[in-house]
């Protein structure tokens, strides 16, 4: 009789237990605020990615004033690296362990020329919500066999798409997309639509799509949700 009487309580303790876990693995939602800003919800933490001063590509947007457990930015760059959001900020290479992630920072040329024009940005890897997760907005050069491995196969890969002195061109992030091979890309740092803001060097997102010519894209609006598994299909995510 104890022991029928224990099974039940057992049961519920092992399900609580297991709630953080599942909560853990259980997706993101992916909110974008224009140009490389994103706030990344999921897993019980909340990571915000280069949030921008509204210059140069970023003029005349709103800032992503908000408050994130996590910032990480490409570089302190105003446009992909301003303090303009609140929570633990992280713009240099490193290992790092925040609000119960474990994420991984390592520096990349923020230029076509080893990092000898404009130094060099950041590369973020970390795991959230059960996605693994790549943000490659502070460079724009060609990624060499040490960076390969140390990203792995992302699920979501964040990647710089339209190109200027500091991001890469439409072709050249096309390259790196086949050869990281996630299973989803948001493409950032293009202009939406219209004309390049003033002091602007970038374009728009279709030299990106036509040399991922027959990948499925679809237009998901500001709010993305992501629940793992994402499966083999590969898909680019548009976000306003």
């Amino acid at each position: 009789m104890q022991r029928q009487k224990l099974l039940p309580w057992l049961g519920a303790v092992g399900l609580a237990l297991a709630l953080p876990a599942q909560a853990a693995g259980g997706g993101v939602t992916i909110t974008s605020y224009g140009h490389s800003a994103l706030l990344i919800q999921g897993g019980g933490s909340t990571v915000l990615v280069n949030p921008f001063k509204a210059v140069g590509c970023a003029a005349g947007l709103s800032e992503p004033r908000v408050s994130a457990d996590v910032v990480l930015a490409s570089s302190r760059l105003k446009d992909e690296g301003a303090a303009v959001a609140s929570g633990r900020f992280l713009a240099t290479p490193g290992s790092y362990k925040v609000a119960g992630l474990r994420i991984e920072g390592f520096a990349a040329p923020h230029d076509r020329v080893g990092g000898r024009r404009f130094g060099n940005g950041v590369i973020w890897r970390w795991r959230q919500g059960g996605l693994e997760f790549a943000h490659l907005g502070g460079t724009a050069s060609v990624l060499k066999p040490e960076d390969l491995v140390l990203l792995g196969r992302p699920d979501v890969l964040i990647i710089g798409v339209g190109g200027g002195a500091k991001v890469y061109d439409g072709a050249e992030a096309a390259a790196v997309v086949k050869q990281l091979n996630p299973r989803r890309v948001i493409p950032v740092q293009y202009v939406r639509s219209g004309s390049a803001p003033k002091d602007c060097d970038q374009s728009g997102i279709q030299p990106f799509l036509d040399a991922l010519k027959g990948t499925p894209s679809q237009k998901v609006g500001r709010v993305l949700s992501l629940t793992p598994p994402l499966g083999d299909t590969f898909k680019i995510e548009l976000m306003p």
